[in-house]
């Protein structure tokens, strides 16, 4: 039996090429979006699963009115965890990676993601040890834990373990090497314990380093939560209250209220509030939309397969008519068209799969990571996309082809039967809904992140680059270290003026990629206003071509500018109400500063949020010269390569321990909504998907439908009927379907995408013009399909369909 289903496969396969391959096509298609969903999703959903610590891990955050949320917490804390009964174990770490060179017998390696922890750290993350243990992995300062890549690249085939390395200008001796199971929210290359001297250092700062505990009991955490906030909320805030000279209630109304948040390591990955863990967060909503247009573009396959199996099965009819004749019952016909089915299904899976192995590499590259298709969980993911697909698919056809009456098919007359038409005009409106919203959503998301592009973003960074410092740490030991480091960055201004395509130079303590939120309390009329405060040196405004509306720039002939002069933004301005800026008096830190200028407001952290408000001074003025770690260069536009590759080449003067590294400015800045524009490129590549499958419906389904009325257009090209007339009649239903879909995709469409603009302080207006382009658009390429189809029609020789009448 089954052989002579496969016999009847083939046969059909070979009368309908074109329509066998779209339904492969198609459905190959929507399984391979689906499968790279899929591998995204599992990827982001793995992260620290391996981890059995994971719910028992919290890490704690702080967040103060009006104030991003910190994942840098105070040493004041200990205490009160000590006495909590329900803590097990406490870890606090040093702000997360760094990168310096690891040394050994003469053999440089340049290392990133170097964290600081405290010797409890593998309890916490309890990586596979490799080589050592993990107890006295970093038991004290002068012990070292390294990854196995690094022990590879620096030890090849030696055995690592009681070898002694330099790191960060130190003599450590290597005691573990681990290896890291999975994806983790903290993966380092290299662990070090230098946090003993630093957790017994009486540091009272609110935000000073990462704090971790370990919960015996997840389920009564919010007693630690709250014991914690008080902790801030009470002696905290009594402390600062008794250096200012303020009451406590007077403190606590000028700084805010503190939150403290519990986060437990098993959401860090998706649902985190903040990039607490070096790893940072996956954008959950970009995985999200990924999924449900995936799972989109599959019913959309899905539905045009039921079409085509439908519309092709009338030319199936007295092939079912026969076959019950001859005693096949109708279990007999479901069985062979959802046998039919699963070859179809089968086919169209590997095909799916081939389209995902050839495509993978780019996909990877498109999300910066390194996805590939194996593990138990795809493999079933895989399985039960096959069976849904042969249920959702499969069955229906099945069924409708079973239930064809015999008597009335032999008769001949089944091709004009209206059975099964409504359902299929109902998903041709479902594919134009669907369709509808993809044209719609690209073109206002297409539209949204041009605009980011395009706009003025109160600073111009196409010409000016970012080039790391990297002092030694001898520089920073001596007894003036802002001074020192001051010094050696004006030695290479100096040397870097003598480029010829350098304009200017400056520096600052200011980053373009989003990740630099941090806030300082800004005093003024003893009132209390949280801002940014920024550090630059002199000419930084006009490296950056950030015009001062009010005022003036800081001076170098003017002492005073880096002793108490500041700047502030215009938001700045708005905020404290300041009628006269100039000459007015701030306190930063217990210290007198005067306002000399406003600067126009410029975008600093990215899109989403709105520009803060901003207090810029000199760096001498807060003693945070030493801090310096960049300097930015303004370029002539005239041959900017050869303008970098004198730059690189002195810089091999100043460093020759780390490679030259740049940026420029703008790029940075565009990199704080990368994820947007990948979201665009997804939503247009989604688009040409879909407008393709929805056509090989519309292509397949007008061809039936046409090919089943050419009787009546032989009749009536008989009695005088005009192409356009005939045109007219054949195109106007396909038109009203058109019509139907397209309203039924403008809420979900307008809802959607409105709340994706709502990600954005900077956005688009909704206007009429996405929806009435993409109506234009639905409409035209439906009447170009039907159009060529319908007008072939009217040009066949009446006699073929007549001569028997």
């Amino acid at each position: 039996m089954l052989l002579n289903y496969i016999k009847i496969f083939i046969y059909h396969l070979k009368q309908n090429k074109l329509f066998s391959f779209l339904n492969v096509s198609g459905l190959a298609i929507g399984i391979a979006g689906l499968i790279f969903a899929l591998l995204y999703w599992n990827d982001e959903q793995s992260y620290n699963d391996w981890n059995p610590e994971k719910e028992k891990v919290y890490q704690v955050l702080v967040q103060l009115t009006d104030m991003p949320v910190f994942s840098d917490c105070s040493l004041f804390l200990k205490p009160v965890l000590d006495k909590d009964s329900n803590v097990e174990t406490v870890l606090y770490a040093d702000s997360w990676y760094q990168k310096d060179k690891i040394i050994y017998n003469g053999k440089k390696e340049l290392v990133d993601k170097i964290i600081n922890v405290q010797h409890n750290f593998f309890s916490f993350f309890p990586f596979k040890i490799i080589n050592g243990d993990a107890i006295s992995a970093i038991k004290d300062d002068s012990s070292i834990a390294i990854s196995d890549v690094i022990a590879k690249r620096v030890f090849g085939n030696e055995n690592p373990i009681g070898k002694q390395i330099k790191c960060l200008d130190q003599m450590f001796v290597v005691r573990a090497v681990y290896h890291i199971p999975g994806n983790s929210s903290i993966a380092p290359n290299v662990i070090m314990n230098k946090m003993e001297k630093l957790v017994t250092s009486g540091m009272t700062a609110p935000f000073a380093f990462k704090l971790l505990l370990k919960i015996k009991d997840p389920s009564k955490i919010e007693h630690t939560r709250k014991s914690l906030e008080n902790k801030y909320n009470g002696d905290f805030i009594k402390r600062i209250a008794k250096l200012e000279g303020f009451t406590p209630n007077e403190m606590a109304k000028k700084i805010g209220h503190f939150t403290v948040v519990m986060e437990p390591l098993s959401k860090a990955r998706l649902h985190s509030i903040t990039d607490g863990y070096p790893e940072g967060r996956g954008n959950y909503q970009f995985l999200l939309i990924m999924m449900s247009l995936s799972v989109l573009i599959l019913i959309l396959s899905i539905v045009n397969y039921i079409n085509l199996a439908t519309a092709n099965a009338i030319k199936r009819a007295k092939e079912v008519g026969v076959r019950k004749i001859v005693g096949a019952s109708r279990g007999n016909i479901i069985t062979q068209f959802i046998f039919e089915t699963i070859i179809i299904s089968s086919l169209s899976i590997l095909l799916a799969l081939v389209i995902v192995e050839l495509t993978l590499p780019y996909y990877n590259d498109f999300l910066g990571k390194n996805l590939i298709m194996i593990g138990g969980q795809f493999y079933l993911q895989l399985i039960l996309i096959f069976i849904i697909i042969i249920l959702a698919a499969g069955i229906f056809p099945a069924v409708y082809v079973s239930n064809f009456e015999t008597l009335k098919v032999l008769k001949g007359n089944f091709g004009r039967s209206k059975s099964g038409v409504w359902l299929r005009n109902g998903m041709l409106v479902f594919q134009f809904a669907i369709a509808s919203f993809f044209i719609i959503g690209s073109y206002i998301v297409y539209q949204q992140i041009k605009y980011l592009n395009n706009k003025d973003l109160g600073f111009k960074g196409d010409q000016v680059i970012s080039v790391c410092l990297n002092f030694p740490n001898s520089d920073y030991e001596v007894e003036n270290v802002g001074q020192n480091i001051y010094n050696k960055y004006n030695t290479i201004k100096q040397e870097l003026t003598k480029i010829n395509g350098i304009e200017q130079i400056s520096t600052g303590l200011i980053s373009f990629d989003g990740s630099d939120n941090s806030i300082a309390p800004v005093l003024f009329n003893d009132e209390l206003f949280k801002e940014r405060s920024i550090a630059f040196d002199f000419g930084m405004f006009e490296v950056l071509n950030i015009k001062v509306v009010k005022g003036r720039d800081f001076d170098r002939k003017l002492a005073s500018d880096t002793i108490n002069s500041v700047i502030i933004n215009e938001t700045a301005l708005k905020l404290m109400k300041i009628k006269n800026p100039l000459g007015a008096e701030i306190r930063i830190n217990n210290k007198k500063l005067k306002i000399i200028g406003v600067v126009k407001d410029f975008n600093l952290l990215s899109p989403e949020v709105k520009v803060p408000p901003i207090v810029f001074c000199h760096l001498k003025t807060m003693n945070i010269a030493g801090n310096i770690d960049k300097v930015f260069i303004k370029l002539n536009s005239d041959n900017v390569e050869n303008t970098i590759a004198n730059i690189e080449k002195l810089w091999a003067t100043f460093d020759t321990e780390h490679p030259f590294k740049y940026d420029f400015v703008d790029k940075q800045y565009a990199r704080t909504y990368e994820s947007y524009v990948k979201q665009k490129n997804l939503f247009s590549l989604l688009n040409v998907v879909v407008i393709g499958i929805a056509l090989f419906g519309l292509l397949a389904l007008a061809s039936y439908s046409i090919q089943r009325r050419m009787k009546e257009i032989a009749i009536r090209k008989t009695l005088g009927a005009e192409t356009n007339t005939l045109l007219k009649e054949l195109s106007k239903q396909y038109i009203l379907y058109c019509i139907i879909g397209f309203l039924l995709a403008l809420f979900p469409v307008y809802y959607l995408l409105n709340k994706w603009l709502e990600n954005f302080s900077f956005r688009i207006d909704m206007t009429v013009l996405p929806f009435v382009f993409g109506f234009i658009i639905l409409l035209v390429l439906t009447l170009i399909i039907v159009l060529s189809r319908a007008y072939q029609a009217t040009k066949t020789d009446v006699l073929k369909y007549l001569k028997y009448e």
